[in-house]
């Protein structure tokens, strides 16, 4: 499995976490990851306002640089599949096939810009958001043998946001995800049975509309307050239910504090890496009630069977 990678500009910074935690996942389960060089911001949510072209130029410049990567490793070289940890950047270099795909005059203007720099984009590069790559090439099985700290009585609340599948649901199901259920069962923990995985936490509201952000996330820590950790695939999420915990729990009423952990975060701590090189000491809100349970993981692993000393002849 080799695929081109794209951190984009909060796996570099707020959420480093993320960043380190899916290298080191990946690798793990032997899957090759090159970060794509000369990568660029795809721009986000704020580009939008101020040009539809550049909405979608920043995306494909991104897309382009693996095309000619490809192109410059031989005739017969594949182009990679671009693997997404940030669902924005994920929705933001998705949405350039999908849409510039059906519009040839959009994809004219696209390459028009491109070609300042010599770079073409002919849509060759598939975009994949790391949940579908984990699920559907890498596979529960395959996470499971790779685990040897077992999260046994560890209970998870999978939150999957909004944008890694609204407005193109392409290996999930949007109103009802259920992709990392068997991810979170391979690592020995139990998925929490609740209704709030696929609701908006209110996104980059936070910055506008506080008050109503603060009330999208407060009903979903409320939602999950039997789970023991609330595990994400998304920057601004994570940001929301972490950094806002305290304000969001209180528009809502109040709360018990839940513990919000990267996806990858949760797999490296199965598989037996160590904490500190998954950058656990980032997050913002991981509990006692969390910590306890974790630190069990190696006490309930798998101990090995005591090899038996050779019989030896007398002399």
């Amino acid at each position: 499995m080799k695929y081109a990678y794209y951190p984009g500009c909060s796996l570099t910074e707020s959420a480093r976490e993320y960043d380190a935690s899916t290298r080191l996942v990946m690798a793990d389960l032997g899957a090759q990851v090159e970060e794509i060089e000369d990568w660029t911001c795809c721009g986000a949510s704020a580009v939008e306002s101020v040009s539809r072209l550049l909405t979608y130029t920043l995306p494909a410049r991104n897309l382009a640089l693996v095309e000619r990567a490809a192109a410059s490793a031989g005739r017969d070289a594949r182009v990679p599949d671009v693997l997404v940890p940030c669902a924005a950047c994920y929705l933001n270099l998705l949405r350039v096939g999908e849409e510039a795909g059906r519009d040839r005059a959009l994809a004219g203007n696209i390459n028009e810009v491109l070609a300042v720099e010599d770079m073409h984009w002919s849509g060759a590069a598939r975009v994949r958001h790391l949940l579908d790559v984990l699920v559907n090439d890498v596979g529960a099985d395959a996470v499971r043998e790779a685990v040897i700290a077992p999260l046994k009585g560890l209970v998870v609340a999978p939150y999957y946001g909004c944008q890694i599948l609204r407005p193109y649901p392409k290996f999930d199901d949007p109103e009802h995800p259920r992709s990392m259920e068997p991810l979170i069962e391979a690592l020995g923990a139990e998925t929490y049975a609740w209704s709030s995985g696929a609701r908006c936490c209110g996104a980059s509201l936070m910055a506008t509309k506080k008050e109503v952000a603060l009330r999208s996330t407060g009903r979903i820590l409320l939602d999950a307050q039997g789970a023991d950790v609330i595990v994400t695939v998304c920057p601004m999420c994570q940001m929301n239910l972490e950094a806002y915990q305290s304000e969001a729990l209180a528009a809502v009423g109040g709360g018990e504090r839940v513990a919000v952990a990267y996806l990858p975060q949760l797999m490296g701590l199965a598989f037996g890496l160590d904490e500190e090189a998954l950058l656990l000491a980032r997050n913002m809100e991981l509990t006692r009630r969390f910590r306890d349970k974790v630190a069990r993981r190696f006490a309930d692993a798998p101990q090995a069977e005591p090899q038996a000393e050779p019989e030896t002849e007398p002399a």
